[in-house]
């Protein structure tokens, strides 16, 4: 019995669980006193032991929505529980994920950070955006940015070795939507002018003039990009030298994406970790609720009021 007790760890609930279970092997009287119980604890436990569980359904359901959405911290499991109809509180959707073990509790570290900057090597846009990340236009104002990611490769003596995998992403501020991006191996300008005109030819039914920001990368400097955007009549924001906080909501995205998918794990080929980023932008967009989008998907935030 005492393998199966550790008295200074447990609760009085759990204790009462283990004597409850235990009353046919030992005296009651005995287990009492091993446990550390007075009798009228035990028997206030046991009588709630008999009762049926009130939250049953509602504890069923959010061990399924923990399935579907393994990120999801308590208010955002609370929000698709409010979609399903049920009537709960934010707090008893706490107290429940604390109840079942099913709160949220992996946090990331930041690698460093890739720096696209490589000085002054073309034309430098002033900041439009100054910080104005709100838009109640869709395709108005659309930020970029590049981040990378490592994974292992084996070479012939099947010794691993690390390389790099490059996301260029066009967000739309509207409703923080990946309307288009590209993925390589290498930082280098095609990439990203093929996720350039994918977002340009998405933005396309903005009915009034579009802007795209970015950091002073070295690519967003480059005549083509500069040009096509002009050619477009796009306007073109940067930010501040040294100043990410001018495209704060780029980096939330890359923040939320490592933290959920990549963090704590590890890539064994370009290909796995490349499908993985492709499967979490589909999930990103189309079913991760936003609180922001009162707690709406990207798309389903769009579609509910653009239509």
């Amino acid at each position: 019995m005492e393998a199966q007790i550790r008295k200074e760890e447990a609760t009085n609930e759990e204790r009462s669980k283990l004597v409850y279970r235990l009353r046919h092997q030992y005296k009651l009287k005995d287990l009492l006193q091993y446990v550390g119980l007075i009798k009228q604890t035990y028997y206030n436990w046991v009588k709630k032991f008999d009762r049926p569980n009130p939250d049953q359904a509602i504890e069923t359901q959010l061990l399924e929505l923990r399935e579907q959405h393994p990120n999801y911290g308590y208010r955002r499991l609370w929000a698709e529980l409010c979609k399903l109809d049920y009537v709960i509180s934010e707090n008893k959707t706490q107290k429940l994920c604390q109840k079942l073990g099913i709160q949220v509790t992996c946090f990331g570290h930041r690698n460093r950070k890739y720096k696209s900057y490589k000085g002054e090597i073309g034309k430098i846009a002033s900041n439009l955006i100054r910080r104005r990340f709100k838009t109640s236009i869709p395709h108005q104002k659309i930020t970029t940015d590049t981040t990378e990611f490592k994974y292992y490769e084996y070479d012939s003596a099947g010794i691993p070795r690390i390389k790099k995998l490059y996301l260029n992403p066009f967000l739309d501020r509207y409703n923080s939507e990946i309307i288009s991006y590209s993925i390589s191996k290498q930082p280098t300008f095609r990439p990203i002018m093929e996720a350039l005109a994918q977002a340009i030819e998405q933005t396309k039914d903005c009915p009034f003039r579009r802007t795209f920001h970015s950091d002073q990368g070295w690519a967003y400097q480059m005549k083509p990009y500069v040009n096509t955007l002009k050619d477009q009549k796009i306007f073109q924001s940067m930010s501040r030298k040294g100043n990410c906080l001018d495209n704060a909501i780029m980096e939330n995205f890359f923040g939320i994406l490592k933290q959920e998918i990549y963090y704590g794990h590890t890539f064994n080929s370009y290909d796995e970790l490349k499908q993985t980023i492709e499967d979490y932008i589909e999930y990103y967009n189309n079913e991760r609720i936003k609180k922001k989008l009162d707690f709406m998907s990207p798309v389903e935030y769009r579609m509910k009021y653009t239509a």
